[in-house]
């Protein structure tokens, strides 16, 4: 397994073997799904291609009536189609959400719709915010996020696709394409159904679009925003030879990201460009051949089930089914391919854990190596073995185990054996489906471990 280690301008490869991150099967049988929200309760929401929204329980299943069906309004396929879903932070009062489609003609819709109950929105309640004409069916960006500490709407658009962006429509303020957009949903002016932040970059710039936060981006496909440090992370899918991923503080400067004068970090046509030091370089990147696979960006991990990932970006190689994590200090890794799945984006639920979609069809957790519990190896309990399928044998090293139970992830008591009595013992663990639980020991003296048992 490859370990890559990214600079600016050079790229150095070593070999690593040691796998971080892991993926456990949640949920299926969805059509084409895009996108994974949550919207402050133990609900997620799918987000699916073709202009239906479905809420997955926390149970792993699946509500027959989906929560929005807007399928009518859609044009879906290749890169077109319903590609993302932003709750309002006030959601639980207010009830508005807020998504990007493509439309019938196939321009870039960007709308507010309101809940009409818990489980089931109002599709008559669509309140269009804007409409971005498309030249192209590609290269249409399609993220939405609120910014957890502005609470404004920051909107990701692709540069208009035709391949190489020949009207530089990623480098011109006049134009929204190739661009991240910041608006306030809350305030209405000019005759828009939206307000402009008076910060933004370019306000009263008679040469720039006020909506303008960010620009000089080719196709961001998926960004998210890390609350703990206020920074945004963009997935940025490359022309020719570069994938890459810009990482900046979500403050109102106006980056320009490069494209299409730098691929990456690499040339690309510099006429007409500003100089390179007024250009924000990827932190992270990777190179398109061999594998001609597009990056799908991710979001840094903040649940509190696995230690070492956290703080860790996570992102996905779209196409040949492999995982990358990018550290803080701008460390690109390579975890290797996950089953082949075609992963096109990240979510959380409310406690932070990380999920993934395959386009074809499923759900999966993302899970470190590492469990956010304290293993006390010093009393030299043993697990084996681990993986395991039928049996466990646990080892205290002559001190006397007093009880055994195991629950799963969600902290469900699957089971509890008590007065146990002895320093060695076997337990029958053939009723555990396939994944990951905690096995919690406690020893003679009134010392407890808890363990990682993946069974397979």
């Amino acid at each position: 397994m490859k370990k890559i280690t990214l600079c600016l301008m050079c790229m150095i490869y070593a070999f690593s073997f040691s796998q971080v991150v892991q993926l456990e099967l949640f949920a299926d049988g969805f059509s084409d799904p895009l996108c994974i929200r949550n919207a402050g309760d133990d609900r997620l929401f799918i987000v699916e291609q073709d202009g239906v929204i479905k809420i997955l329980n926390s149970d792993g299943t699946t509500n027959t009536t989906p929560f929005l069906d807007i399928d009518s309004r859609i044009t879906s396929g290749g890169e077109q189609g319903l590609l993302s879903l932003a709750f309002h932070p006030n959601y639980a009062s207010n009830g508005y959400f807020y998504v990007n489609y493509t439309n019938n003609s196939g321009d870039t819709v960007i709308s507010r719709f309101t809940r009409s109950s818990a489980n089931i929105a109002d599709p008559t309640s669509e309140l269009i915010l804007m409409t971005i004409p498309q030249p192209y069916s590609n290269h249409n960006g399609g993220d939405l996020h609120f910014g957890p500490a502005d609470g404004y709407l920051y909107i990701s658009t692709g540069d208009g696709g035709a391949g190489g962006d020949p009207g530089n429509r990623s480098q011109n303020l006049m134009e929204l394409l190739g661009k991240i957009l910041r608006i306030d949903v809350d305030n209405a002016e000019n005759g828009n159904n939206y307000a402009i932040p008076s910060d933004n970059p370019f306000v009263g710039d008679p040469n720039a679009l006020d909506e303008i936060w960010a620009y000089g981006l080719r196709n961001p496909w998926r960004f998210s925003i890390d609350p703990d440090t206020n920074e945004m992370w963009i997935g940025d899918v490359g022309q020719n030879t570069t994938e890459e991923i810009n990482r900046v503080a979500v403050t109102p400067v106006g980056y320009n990201f490069g494209w299409r004068c730098y691929e990456g970090s690499n040339t690309y046509n510099t006429t007409g460009c500003p100089s390179a030091g007024e250009l924000t370089f990827p932190v992270a990147e990777y190179p398109i051949p061999p594998c001609f696979c597009n990056v799908a960006g991710g979001q840094v991990y903040r649940g509190s089930v696995y230690s070492d990932i956290f703080g860790v970006y996570i992102f996905a190689t779209t196409g040949n089914g492999e995982l990358g994590t990018v550290d803080s200090s701008n460390n690109l890794v390579n975890q290797g391919n996950f089953d082949n799945g075609f992963w096109v984006s990240f979510g959380e639920d409310m406690d932070k854990e990380m999920y993934i979609a395959d386009i074809t069809g499923s759900i999966h957790r993302v899970q470190g190596s590492i469990l956010s519990v304290p293993e006390f190896e010093e009393q030299k309990v043993t697990m084996t073995p681990n993986p395991a399928s039928d049996n466990l044998n646990i080892n205290s090293d002559n001190n006397t185990i007093n009880s055994i139970s195991i629950t799963d992830l969600k902290g469900s008591m699957l089971l509890s054996q008590q007065n146990i009595s002895v320093s060695d013992k076997n337990i029958d663990i053939s009723f555990l489906s396939k994944g990951i639980y905690l096995v919690k020991i406690e020893i003679s003296n009134n010392t407890t471990t808890v363990k990682k048992l993946v069974v397979n």
